[in-house]
């Protein structure tokens, strides 16, 4: 137990201080690389919405005005800036601090999941997409997007390189496919779209039931 709030005090400590040049590397990567990804992703979403990791709040302006969004994150300095986004864009949003591996939500709370560009640094990966699963109501949405391993193989093995150094300093993961877990859970996948060699993934996806 130590040992893991050690680890996650280091996690907090580094988006607390990536927090200040996060949106200007993610409005890059949105330009070159994730395309029109986050109103994709938020234009799909009804209902009680959850957003797992909403960082500095980036998607706050691509969702419908009717939806009813929570949005949590791990670093209070990214949920400061989150908090000044939402107010200005007068958008209504519960914006509070919590863990992605273990959200303080009882089950079967929301209509639509949201994680954008968010896996790949989340430690326990698979923890957090069983955490998503386990607070969407059945017959819920869950959307996904991510930077994952290229279909390409001479592209993957750059990223197992670059791993050897974003993870030790990041947590930053390039080999990721979470698809793969939701398949493997029996969401029957919706809508998908891979591009830009494979790297970037978006998925919609439906949980049995409901």
């Amino acid at each position: 137990m130590v040992a893991e709030n050690a680890r996650r005090a280091r996690w907090r400590r580094y988006w607390d201080r990536h927090s200040t040049t996060y949106d200007r590397e993610m409005r890059f990567f949105d330009r070159v690389l994730f395309r029109d990804t986050r109103s994709w992703i938020c234009q799909q979403v009804s209902g009680e919405v959850l957003e797992v990791a909403v960082g500095t709040g980036l998607n706050l302006e691509h969702y419908p005005p009717d939806v009813r969004l929570t949005g949590i994150e791990l670093s209070q300095e990214m949920l400061a800036i989150a908090r000044r986004r939402a107010n200005d864009l007068d958008r209504h949003v519960q914006l509070r601090v919590g863990d992605a591996e273990a959200l303080d939500m009882p089950s079967a709370t929301f209509d639509t999941v949201v994680c954008t560009f968010s896996l790949c640094a989340i430690p326990d990966h698979r923890q957090a997409l069983a955490e998503m699963t386990r607070v969407l109501r059945p017959g819920g949405l869950l959307l996904l997007a991510d930077h994952v391993a290229s279909s390409i193989r001479v592209l993957r093995t750059s990223q197992r390189v670059l791993e050897l150094v974003a993870i030790p300093v990041g947590g930053e993961h390039f080999l990721r496919r979470p698809i793969e877990q939701v398949r493997a859970a029996g969401f029957p996948i919706e809508r998908h779209d891979r591009f830009a060699a494979g790297v970037v993934e978006r998925l919609a996806a439906r949980k049995p039931g409901g």
